[in-house]
């Protein structure tokens, strides 16, 4: 019950958003979610994808504004033996999901400026908590029953909402060295927020208990009836004071019937607040039986404190600096090749705690939340007059980027955290192909396939934080309504490969992780 209000929450949420690897998105325009293999574009949100390849496009001031409303739905079901639901589902809903490009060209050299959310986006409500809210209440039941206190119900409130979000604002120059090859150096701003709220609350027992203040057997609070079992154990201990003071500290209770020190009635009474049925024979003594007593009491105390209700409410924020470089290569009018490098963004977030009732999330504490150093080499080719065929390779150096995941806390109640090679065994990996064709001057369709495959090995997963391998279509449109605007539309949807995870604390047992995600996007380009 130590962690019971949210530990696992420390560890973070992932990516809220669809594409892109485990804290990175790579979704940032209409165009890519109408076909994802945008790394060797020459459109204007090319200030993203290729900004090397900016060097190539004609002349003039452009504009690009797009954004996406991305739906997605979590499911975790547990088989923890003992819960009232297995099943807790979530929603991410970010209706707004922007991207802004802007790109000035002029001979060889352009420069590009980039607004967008690289990093997670929506908000993650749970509205019954998840299973390991759930949990920390399940044991209630078992263990009283065991301890003697035959309790055979629970229940309680919990819900938790999650926003995580890092606003990427990007500069670039790009520069044409020949009429084949350009480059590109740039510059990142992360701004990261993340958002955690969350209670559980109004913990209900139903425990067949004299001391029930409900009734034997009736749903009472359970800190009340944890209060008044450490009152009354602290009672009991008190009352033996008398005897021990005098020196019958090492008497037995039968020892102490004989004697007349105890009644034969309140040596039954004694012996059965330690679950013992005849006190006769009974070999502790007066001072151990005080003992046992008082331990009983501060436990019932700590039981009581710990189903009392819990509150979280802290906001953490940082910010980073990545710089970025890119490789255009023009063969022709046909092929063309682009390559960009982000490096590691070094990021610490800090809480700014207004409720941490758990101790979880101390006041100004500093947590890592790093994002990755990124590998991007795409290629596109224009196969015929109307078609055109496009690829891309994203690598996401995760091992060497520090996600803050929490293993365990410490004795005072702070975070340690595990190493990168712990939690993860390979980078994340997606390979995207795509296909443009044009059905005439104004109208272009285009579809596309991405799949990612994420290398966190099964320490890194989490019910609330866990990353998926996945598989994703593309589908859409632009529409050419002059020389100097156009209309994207897309839609992608992901279907992201489930993933089970055993457990063996403390009992044995499984949780499956399950998502689905929609996006549709509309993006304007504009030419002035």
């Amino acid at each position: 019950m130590r962690k019971q209000l949210l530990t696992i929450i420390a560890t973070g949420i992932t990516a809220l958003a669809m594409a892109g690897g485990v804290v990175t998105n790579a979704n940032q325009s209409a165009s890519y979610v109408r076909m994802p293999a945008q790394d060797a574009t020459l459109a204007p949100h090319a200030a993203y994808y290729n900004p090397a390849g900016l060097a190539f496009i004609a002349d003039g001031f452009y504009v690009s504004i797009n954004n996406q409303y991305i739906a997605q739905t979590r499911e975790v079901t547990s088989t923890f033996p003992g819960m009232n639901l297995t099943k807790f589902e979530g929603d991410v809903n970010a209706p707004l999901f922007p991207g802004f490009y802007m790109v000035f060209k002029k001979e060889k050299v352009a420069f590009s400026l980039g607004i967008n959310p690289i990093g997670g986006g929506g908000s993650a409500k749970f509205d019954n908590g998840l299973p390991s809210f759930e949990q920390q209440v399940a044991v209630l039941p078992s263990s009283l029953t065991a301890a003697g206190i035959n309790t055979t119900a629970y229940e309680f409130n919990s819900q938790f909402e999650g926003n995580s979000l890092m606003w990427g604002l990007q500069a670039n120059g790009s520069y044409a060295i020949n009429d084949m090859i350009s480059f590109s150096v740039g510059i990142r701003y992360v701004i990261a927020q993340n958002i955690y709220t969350g209670y559980m609350k109004d913990i209900r027992i139903n425990p067949l208990h004299p001391l029930n203040p409900a009734g034997a057997g009736q749903m009472t609070p359970a800190p009340e009836f944890f209060n008044i079992l450490s009152t009354s154990a602290t009672t009991a201990a008190n009352g033996l004071n008398p005897l021990i003071s005098g020196g019958g500290g090492t008497l037995t209770l039968n020892d102490a019937v004989s004697a007349s020190y105890l009644t034969p009635e309140q040596a039954t009474q004694l012996a059965a607040g330690l679950g013992v049925a005849d006190y006769t024979t009974y070999g502790a003594t007066i001072s151990q039986i005080q003992t046992a007593y008082l331990t009983n009491a501060a436990t019932m105390a700590a039981y009581s404190a710990m189903t009392a209700d819990k509150e979280l409410d802290v906001e953490q924020n940082g910010s980073g600096l990545a710089p970025i470089i890119g490789i255009n290569v023009k063969v022709n009018d046909r092929l063309n090749f682009g390559f960009r490098y982000e490096h590691r963004v070094s990021l610490n977030v800090k809480n700014k705690t207004k409720k941490d009732d758990a101790k979880l999330y101390p006041d100004g504490v500093k947590y890592p939340n790093d994002m990755p150093t990124t590998l991007s080499l795409g290629a596109s080719y224009k196969a015929t007059e109307k078609l055109g065929i496009s690829a891309g390779v994203h690598y996401y150096f995760d091992k060497t980027a520090d996600y803050g995941k929490i293993d365990s806390l410490d004795a005072n109640g702070f975070p340690t955290f595990y190493e990168n090679d712990e939690v993860i065994d390979n980078n994340f990996l997606e390979v995207a192909l795509g296909f443009e064709y044009n059905l005439n001057d104004k109208i272009l369709l285009s579809a596309g396939y991405l799949r990612t495959q994420t290398g966190v090995n099964i320490k890194f997963h989490s019910d609330l934080s866990h990353s998926l391998s996945s598989n994703t279509i593309g589908l859409g449109g632009r529409y050419a309504i002059s020389d100097n605007i156009g209309i994207n539309l897309g839609f992608m949807r992901t279907l992201y490969i489930n993933k089970t995870k055993p457990f063996d604390n403390p009992v044995p047992y499984t949780e499956t992780y399950k998502r689905v995600s929609n996006d549709i996007a509309l993006g304007v380009d504009l030419k002035f």
